[in-house]
């Protein structure tokens, strides 16, 4: 008997999907020093701390314990929701897992090999510029509109949208977006950890900006770049937002 055979017995189904994830990448494990500094942060962007999830990355901790569910009661007094750890002997994974938090392994090797599939893409100069349709094989090219509930996405290259991206949609890329419109909804570039992504667009109304797993929310853009032409980098451990041209 096929396990679909009758639809009103399904509660859910399994998709895989790429939802934008903030990494908290700990370079202490003392639980005080992280609630100082979380504190100064509040501060600066209180946005930012909306129940926001966070992955706790402790690669770069060398110890096999760690105070855990501290770490985590203390990004919760601040607004941070902790879903999973990253990395960690198996001490560290048996805690994650007791503490019903997910545990991903070390990505350091997985990136590396994922950013050396990402062809760059060389930008034209002068009497070499080409049309839009001539475009490098690594490179996704989407005409038209991305509507409201609609995913766009180009897993292993760069993505150009000859057109808008509306509020409620998103579009994601393993390297740079290119929006030749207005984006209204998500842009998530460098979604395997590429840093040297970016976004341009044409017209910046986005409700999420994310490269490389670092992003910002409507709230926090200035609102001085708000309806321009803009870009989008990752620079100095935080996303830089200036005018396109």
């Amino acid at each position: 008997m096929s396990l679909n055979a009758n639809s009103a017995d399904v509660a859910f189904t399994f998709k895989g999907g790429m939802l934008p994830m903030t990494v908290m990448e700990l370079t202490s494990a003392d639980p005080e020093r992280i609630r100082r500094q979380l504190a100064g942060k509040l501060s600066q962007s209180p946005a930012f701390f909306q129940h926001t999830p966070v992955v706790l990355s402790v690669e770069k901790l060398d110890e096999p314990h760690l105070a855990l569910e501290r770490i985590c009661a203390v990004c919760r007094d601040h607004k941070l929701l902790p879903v999973a750890v990253r990395g960690g002997a198996e001490p560290i994974r048996q805690s994650a897992w007791a503490l019903g938090l997910g545990w991903f392994a070390p990505v350091e090797e997985g990136r590396a090999r994922a950013l050396e599939t990402v062809a760059p893409l060389n930008e034209p100069e002068g009497d070499d510029i080409k049309p839009a349709t001539a475009v490098s094989v690594t490179t996704r090219l989407y005409r038209g509109t991305v509507r409201s509930g609609q995913q766009v996405s180009a897993a292993g290259s760069d993505l150009i949208v000859i057109g808008a991206v509306n509020a409620g949609a998103e579009v994601l890329a393993a390297g740079s977006i290119h929006v030749y419109g207005a984006l209204r909804g998500r842009a998530l570039a460098g979604i395997h950890g590429n840093t040297q992504a970016g976004i341009y667009c044409r017209e910046l109304e986005a409700e999420l900006l994310s490269v490389a797993g670092n992003y910002k929310r409507l709230e926090d853009i200035d609102s001085q770049l708000l309806g321009r032409a803009a870009e989008v980098h990752f620079i100095k451990e935080q996303l830089e937002i200036k005018p396109l041209g």
